[in-house]
């Protein structure tokens, strides 16, 4: 029978101080492992049960527009210009239960993405003057990227999605201002740093940072800052999916993602994408062509 065990070790000293034995304790936790993944599965059945009801909630919302305006038109009601504006209304529901779609697969890490070679630097300068916009005139936005990174395997405009929500998320955090700075390094983790960083395996990485100087969390709410629908933003400020999606972009593209924050000091989120040499690595064609006219079978 195999039981896992908690071990400590102590030495026995004698009166000079010399080692004269050692003590050692081990202790049979198998019902404290019991007990952790029984907690676990109801830190997941929490997670399950608030990304249903906030589903349940947006798609409501989503229906609500398609169903209002598609029965004005069965009723052919109004003027032509009014029918067109239905019809973008039912368009931009459409849209938008699309983009909430895409939202959630992210998060259960089942979209397919298009990955391929791309230099962080490149596409973290192109949304440089998204982000500037996005962030507003009253927030510095610092930008550390040099041009000689290693390239990383992942979907260009997933990338970008990332880098869009976690400045989104550093705006809300600055109300009255701050400095949004957005870097990029290449790293070598060693063992013993890999230790420090959480899940975070020993390699070569490009490290992606987002910092801000912003309110910061507490330790309970940093902790669950990438759980579906969970948000600290009051209501129509957000869905709460924006961390969570960029946790399932992170972990589909392998990579790995942490945070530390300080209550009223800001915080960081900080992303690890495996390095790729430049050479010998072509883009994955996930695409095929479609066939011309003719017979086929599905």
């Amino acid at each position: 029978d195999e039981r896992p065990i908690d071990d400590s070790a102590a030495p026995i000293r004698a009166r000079d101080g010399q080692v004269a034995g050692g003590v050692l304790v081990f202790r049979d936790i198998s019902e404290k492992r019991e007990l952790e993944s029984h907690l676990r599965q109801a830190q997941k059945m929490e997670a399950i049960g608030r990304l249903a009801g906030g589903i349940a909630h947006d798609f409501n919302n989503i229906m609500t527009v398609i169903t209002g305006f598609s029965e004005m038109l069965l009723h052919d009601e109004g003027s032509a210009a009014d029918r067109r504006s239905y019809v973008e209304h039912i368009h931009e529901a459409g849209r938008r239960a699309a983009a909430l779609t895409q939202q959630i697969m992210a998060f259960s890490r089942k979209q397919v993405l298009r990955p391929e070679p791309v230099s962080a630097d490149r596409v973290v300068r192109d949304m440089g003057a998204m982000v500037q916009r996005l962030i507003g005139s009253n927030i510095e936005f610092v930008l550390d990227s040099p041009p000689d990174l290693p390239a990383i395997i992942v979907d260009p405009a997933q990338l970008g999605q990332i880098i869009l929500n976690l400045a989104v998320n550093a705006r809300d955090a600055m109300p009255r201002g701050g400095t949004l700075t957005i870097k990029t390094t290449e790293l070598r983790l060693a063992a013993v740093q890999a230790l420090r960083a959480t899940e975070v395996p020993p390699g070569d990485y490009v490290l992606l940072e987002v910092r801000d100087t912003g309110v910061g969390m507490s330790e309970a709410v940093a902790r669950q800052v990438f759980e579906p629908f969970f948000t600290t933003k009051a209501i129509g400020r957000g869905t709460g999916l924006g961390l969570s999606t960029v946790f399932g972009i992170v972990k589909q593209s392998h990579g790995h993602i942490t945070v530390d924050s300080i209550e009223g000091a800001g915080t960081v989120f900080r992303l690890y994408f495996p390095a790729v040499p430049h050479e010998g690595v072509t883009p994955h064609d996930l695409e095929s062509a479609v066939p011309g006219p003719g017979r086929g079978r599905i």
